[in-house]
């Protein structure tokens, strides 16, 4: 069905995490007649069993709907229909009914993006195909940290912006007083925000109805050659990766032979579709819409998001603008619980690690070996939650017992070039970094820290930034009784426990986002720790040195605690270089020898005691220490109360 230009609207719905666009989203496909009050269920673009059990959305959904609005149409005249999106016929019952009710029929095609702040390069890739964006804001709750960050991603794309204050029906909504904090903070009138209950389905007429009147159709093309964005691609089993994209100009049709611009691979159409939120096939798609391709496309290594697709024959001259590509900042290991001789788990850690990354490139991974945890690999990811999630996908999917090691982040180090001068080398594992002789500076990712947090909360939350090594910027004034701080913080003092804190200190009202802004270097060492007199790299860590010594002591007491006590003496060690700076001892359990000897002459219980003395220094010469998954993680504790 072709559908006029004008009457296409391309948005997303972007919003904090738990301000209700997946319920949204679900709202608006029941009243446009996309899903059925049957088939309708709660998040239903969550199609993720992840996704579904944490009530969180982590890949974005893109789905096509139709939808009859009469311009200028008052909100009484408004009405909500929740039926079969088809009729006997099989006609899709917006389009007949255009017709029948003289109203002007539209297609809307929108995103449902994630809302946590590890998925941020999900709403900046989602925004590129779209010229809106619905804001929404939790009416009890207001304006949060990455309300701010989604609403600013979207003015720099120049998006026109729709604010909707949602759970307009639980009795502690404020919405005029939140509708003067977007204003506030934003500056989106507040007299624009949209009042719905995306629970209840109130007001979703008048937000399809702005939708229509408000976003601005699809620009017009730049040039008559075929140029389409691909925003997101995932791998499936039968049909090899599945392309999302969004025309811009030109046409794509079954058949056509198309380019990559950027990685210039050739692939044939052999399918084109959009989802309505079922995957339906159509024979083309034309400028300003949005759809998926297949292309016999075996690996994703052939697609790049953010290319550009044109035709072979016609090329276009110039590609679209496209995106970064996701940078990782949380490092850590994955080694097989449980390893066999013959590397059998290896080996299907590395099958399932494989297929998990078809469906999410935005992990790296690649084998390290560890001296007491043997093969494994060091990944990638960007942030701790996408870690999380590919760890319980990995133990889930594919029935894997995982032992991960501490998350670190990546250093720049610039060290001593062998012909004279220096170079810069970048290292994700504190065990790679190179003898602290040749090194020469070494530099941090720093994070701009903002957090939302009510007024009594300030003192609080100041001193645990300062503690983390943050330098105070900015402070502003968000409503009556809240305020927003602004810090720089070293990544590695908040990837781990700071989020926790932060929800602890503030009685989970405090919100936070954080940015990644540049290295900067500081007077970083490298702590060694030795475990009866050997190195596990997996626990070498990067600190101040001002705070090295301290970190060394309670890291070894940590472990003291969680490694078991074995037949031998275990000495526990930290060390800078070749100077130790801290030393705990595990004592050896001591079996009484002596028990059965009664009376008689002393010299054979002190045999007997010789003799164990020195099974026991035999036995530590060659014996092994168990090191459980607990003590990898006492790296990442500060010592905080």
């Amino acid at each position: 069905m072709t559908i006029d230009r004008a009457n296409i609207r391309n948005f997303a719905i972007i919003a904090h995490i738990d301000h209700g666009k997946s319920t949204l989203a679900d709202r608006l496909l029941q009243a446009t007649n996309a899903v059925s009050a049957r088939e309708a269920r709660e998040q239903l673009l969550d199609s993720m069993d992840l996704e579904r059990e944490r009530g969180i959305t982590i890949k974005a959904s893109a789905v096509t709907v139709l939808h009859r609005h009469k311009p200028g149409a008052k909100s009484d005249e408004l009405e909500s229909e929740f039926e079969s999106p088809v009729d006997d016929s099989g006609q899709h019952r917006s389009a007949k009914g255009a017709a029948e009710d003289h109203g002007e029929l539209f297609m809307l095609n929108f995103i449902d993006t994630p809302g946590h702040v590890d998925f941020n390069y999900e709403v900046s890739r989602a925004l590129k195909a779209c010229e809106g964006a619905i804001l929404v804001v939790d009416s009890t709750q207001g304006v949060e940290a990455q309300t701010v960050v989604n609403a600013l991603l979207a003015f720099s794309q120049d998006l026109t912006i729709i604010p909707v204050l949602n759970k307009i029906d639980l009795p502690s909504s404020r919405p005029d007083e939140i509708a003067m904090e977007v204003e506030q903070v934003l500056g989106l009138p507040a007299e624009d925000c949209i009042l719905v209950s995306a629970k209840t389905g109130q007001g979703i007429q008048e937000l399809l109805a702005a939708i229509c009147d408000q976003f601005p159709p699809p620009r017009p093309s730049k040039t008559e050659k075929t140029r389409a964005l691909i925003f997101d691609a995932v791998y499936d089993d039968y049909r090899g990766v599945i392309v999302y994209v969004r025309v811009f100009d030109g046409r794509l049709k079954i058949g056509d032979k198309i380019r990559m611009m950027g990685l210039g691979r050739t692939f044939l159409v052999t399918e084109l579709g959009k989802y309505i939120p079922k995957p339906v096939k159509t024979t083309d798609l034309g400028p300003g819409e949005t759809g998926y391709l297949v292309a016999a496309i075996k690996t994703l290594g052939d697609v790049r998001v953010g290319d550009t697709i044109t035709l072979d024959i016609d090329p276009a001259e110039e590609a679209l603008s496209g995106y970064e590509p996701p940078r990782q900042m949380v490092f850590c290991d994955f080694y097989p619980a449980t390893s066999d001789k013959k590397g059998n788990d290896f080996e299907d850690m590395r099958d399932a690690m494989e297929k998990l990354s078809l469906n999410d490139s935005s992990f790296t991974f690649q084998a390290v070996h560890s001296e007491a945890l043997g093969f494994g690999f060091r990944c990638g990811f960007l942030g701790l939650l996408h870690m999380d999630i590919v760890q319980e996908r990995l133990e889930r999917e594919h029935n894997l017992e995982i032992v991960q090691t501490a998350p670190t982040v990546s250093y720049k180090v610039r060290i001593r070039a062998k012909g004279g001068g220096s170079e810069e080398i970048e290292v994700h594992n504190p065990a790679d970094l190179p003898d602290m002789g040749q090194v020469l500076e070494i530099r941090e990712p720093i994070c701009r820290v903002e957090i939302m947090l009510p007024n009594e909360f300030i003192g609080d939350i100041m001193k645990l930034c300062l503690d983390r090594r943050g330098i105070y910027k900015s402070q502003q004034v968000v409503g009556e009784t809240r305020q927003m701080l602004t810090f720089e913080i070293p990544l590695a003092e908040i990837i781990y426990d700071f989020y926790d804190k932060l929800k602890g200190m503030t009685s989970g009202y405090g919100t936070m986002d954080y940015e990644v802004i540049e290295f900067r270097a500081d007077n970083l060492v490298k702590i060694d720790i030795l475990i009866n007199g050997d190195p596990v790299e997996a626990l070498a860590l990067i600190c101040h040195k001002d705070r090295a010594q301290a970190r060394g002591r309670l890291l070894l007491q940590k472990l003291r605690k969680q490694i078991d006590r074995h037949q031998f003496e275990i000495p526990l060690q930290a060390a800078i270089g070749g100077t130790i700076i801290a030393r705990e001892t595990i004592k050896a359990f001591r079996k009484d020898v002596t028990a059965k000897c009664y009376g008689g002459d002393f010299t054979r219980k002190r045999k007997l005691l010789e003799k164990q003395k020195k099974g026991k220094e035999r036995m530590k010469s060659i014996g092994s220490v168990n090191i459980p998954q607990e003590a990898f993680m006492a790296v990442l504790d500060t010592g905080e109360d």
